[in-house]
């Protein structure tokens, strides 16, 4: 038998009917495989954000338990050094968070009556000491008064939100994984140190 009578009477080798098979298997395997490859960095950077932020919140209040809450331009130092920056913008591989995001109280131990709990109590921004030394001589007269600030709070909040601390969602690097969560506030609160007090230094004008 020829190899010409092997083929059917079209003439065409059977091969040919399979052309672009491959290719359209590629793609369909391809399209899988790379979503599958961002996920997984999408989630490891994930990760190293919310380790990041913590790490941020415990720089900020270090900082912060030193500086005068009215030193307006010591306490946006504090922030952007919080970043990792020395300039306003955004955390690296963390978008969108900025140093605007980065959410400084003040507290008082107050104490409950009659039970006498202890309570952290965040301290108004209207009843803030005038000076270091003024809050110095508030919390020796009475360490439970609600303007003594006793600790300092960081948190990462949305800027959007001025009544509450609400969390910030992530923004993805690649926009077709689509992976917006809402990011932890990473609450740090450490004891207060000197909030800029000097030994020596004169009552508030």
């Amino acid at each position: 038998m020829s190899a010409n009578n092997s083929f059917p009477r079209t003439g065409r080798c059977p091969c040919l009917r399979q052309k672009g098979t491959a290719a359209v298997e590629f793609a369909l395997l391809a399209a899988i495989f790379f979503t599958l490859v961002f996920g997984i960095i999408e989630t490891a950077r994930l990760m190293y954000v919310y380790n990041t932020l913590q790490e941020v919140t415990r720089r900020a209040a270090a900082a912060a338990a030193n500086v005068y809450p009215g030193n307006t331009t010591r306490i946006q130092q504090v922030k952007q050094d919080a970043v990792f920056r020395n300039s306003p913008g955004e955390l690296v591989l963390a978008s969108p968070v900025t140093d605007k995001n980065i959410r400084i109280d003040y507290l008082a131990l107050t104490r409950e009556t009659p039970t006498g709990a202890m309570t952290l109590t965040k301290v108004d921004e209207s009843a803030l000491p005038k000076c270091p030394a003024q809050n110095r001589q508030t919390c020796m007269r009475d360490p439970h008064a609600n303007n003594c600030i006793r600790f300092v709070q960081v948190q990462v909040c949305d800027t959007a939100h001025t009544d509450s601390c609400r969390p910030v969602t992530s923004q993805m690097l690649l926009s077709f994984v689509d992976m917006r969560v809402p990011l932890h506030r990473a609450t740090t609160i450490t004891p207060v140190e000197s909030l800029g007090y000097e030994l020596g230094m004169l009552p508030c004008p």
